[in-house]
């Protein structure tokens, strides 16, 4: 039986993984020159850059597809655990530096507030209590029927998961700068804090559990490896290729149309591409089932990212692998980002230096870096012809003067990716960072299902749909098609 994936980012190659070791003709189709989907990998003057995920927190997902053919991920990846995980530099020029032992954190959270140690061990505990239900449960199940979901909301209603993270975390912490460090994980998923459900809690757990890692060679690394497991175990890649449309008969998934016009035909079809746009624009309405256009109408959408990458002629040593750089505002400032859909003047960024772990990202003596700054998405109306050069030198100018002394002096081959180019090079619904937004209406049997709805043999991965953004999510959604899929005949 011949299987075709559309999109090869991570979800789309777990799922390519997923479908060969049950016997399947596996194709794996995506409009990108290289493997990754968004985790591409961008060579400048000497300076690599990671263009997707940097942080991995659930290492078992990566390991579990290698497993699938009797590997192990240890023999072709060298992933080694980070510390500190992030580094905290607030408007006032103090750090706060989180991870490691709890030991640690805890004395970190002493120098702040002392008064906040016992919080956040009640926070960690309830965290423990979101991971138990809401990912060692839930992120693996189906929720293609709406009973499933009923079944949840007695013990997702005892654990609050109608609040929001922010709410979550200033019930257990009273430093306001604590309460920012410990709330910023929905953004890492396309999330605004104030409005994002609390199980998103569950973060805590999940980097206390598993530690925070990264890959010797970086993210674009993991993808060589997961690359070349597809080819030793027979899974066709064709790149370049972009899938115009779902062929669909009698209510049936029969194969894909190309951009050239080519039909390509199949037994069973597995889509990474965005949810949403899948559905705007690749399906034809007539075959979408009244909750799928019900979801798509009502849809919100994450932010938009800008990303800056650059090198640097200089190293910054003192500078930790990750940086959580945070802006003179927090509340206001996401509000102006997710509900007012304006470029404001002030920013909080988040800085990555993987020369701080692996030196081959740059030059002898030099620093490779990127910083992401969230942004609106292009349903704001922001002109990145104009506004993106103007960012670009007023970041350059803020780490200039904080952690980046000299910046604007050593700063070389640099370069920017904007909203505009998630939606022209990602086919991202209005150029967002994560597909839709985490919120408690999006989750769950109310996000886009993995098992289309009215569609036979088509089946969903990637972060519009269950369980959600990010690489442990993305990784988990093709767990689930997988429960779903019959081995082949």
């Amino acid at each position: 039986m011949r299987a075709l994936v559309i999109g090869a980012g991570f979800g789309g190659i777990a799922a390519a993984l997923r479908l060969r070791a049950k016997g399947y003709e596996v194709t794996l189709l995506d409009r990108c020159a290289t493997l990754g989907g968004r985790a591409q990998v961008f060579e400048r003057g000497g300076f690599r850059h990671d263009a997707g995920p940097t942080v991995i927190t659930a290492p078992f997902l990566l390991e579990e597809l290698f497993e699938l053919f009797g590997e192990t991920l240890a023999t072709h990846l060298t992933l080694v655990p980070l510390k500190p995980w992030y580094r905290f530099r607030f408007a006032d020029g103090e750090t706060f530096d989180y991870g490691g032992t709890l030991e640690e954190t805890l004395l970190e959270i002493d120098r702040i507030e002392p008064k906040d140690r016992a919080g956040y061990l009640a926070l960690l505990a309830h965290s423990k209590r979101l991971f138990d239900v809401g990912f060692t449960e839930l992120s693996n199940a189906s929720f293609a029927r709406f009973t499933t979901m009923l079944r949840q909301i007695p013990r997702l209603l005892a654990l609050r998961s109608y609040e929001t993270v922010w709410g979550l975390v200033s019930r257990y912490l009273s430093s306001p700068k604590l309460r920012q460090a410990f709330s910023i994980q929905p953004l890492l998923v396309g999330g605004n804090p104030f409005d994002t459900t609390s199980i998103y809690g569950l973060i805590h757990f999940l980097e206390r559990a598993y530690g925070v890692h990264f890959a010797m060679g970086g993210t674009g690394a993991i993808i060589k490896s997961l690359g070349d497991l597809m080819d030793r175990h027979g899974v066709t890649t064709s790149l370049e290729t972009t899938v115009r449309a779902i062929d669909i008969a009698d209510g049936v998934a029969t194969g894909v149309t190309l951009d050239d016009g080519t039909h390509v035909a199949a037994d069973l079809i597995v889509s990474n591409a965005d949810a949403a746009f899948l559905y705007s624009a690749m399906i034809d309405r007539k075959a979408q089932a009244a909750s799928t256009k019900l979801k798509l109408k009502a849809a919100h959408y994450s932010m938009g990212l800008f990303v800056l990458y650059f090198g640097t002629t200089r190293t910054y040593p003192d500078v930790a692998h990750h940086t959580i750089w945070m802006g003179p505002r927090y509340r206001d400032l996401l509000a102006d980002i997710f509900d007012r859909k304006i470029l404001a003047d002030d920013f909080s960024l988040y800085l990555h230096r993987p020369t701080a772990t692996d030196p081959s990202f740059a030059p002898d003596h030099c620093d490779s870096f990127y910083v992401l700054c969230p942004v609106p998405n292009l349903q704001g109306n922001i002109d990145w012809v104009k506004d993106g050069p103007r960012l670009r030198d007023k970041i350059v100018a803020a780490l200039d003067e904080t952690i980046l002394p000299g910046l604007a002096a050593s700063i070389t081959a640099d370069f920017f990716k904007t909203p505009g180019d998630f939606q022209t090079d990602y086919l991202s619904m209005h150029g967002a960072g994560f597909s839709i937004a985490p919120l408690f209406r999006q989750s769950a049997w109310f996000r886009f299902h993995n098992k289309a709805e009215s569609i036979r043999n088509l089946y969903l991965v990637g972060a519009g749909t269950h369980p959600g953004a990010g690489l442990p999510g993305v990784l988990c959604s093709a767990k689930i098609i997988d429960a779903m899929i019959p081995e082949a005949t």
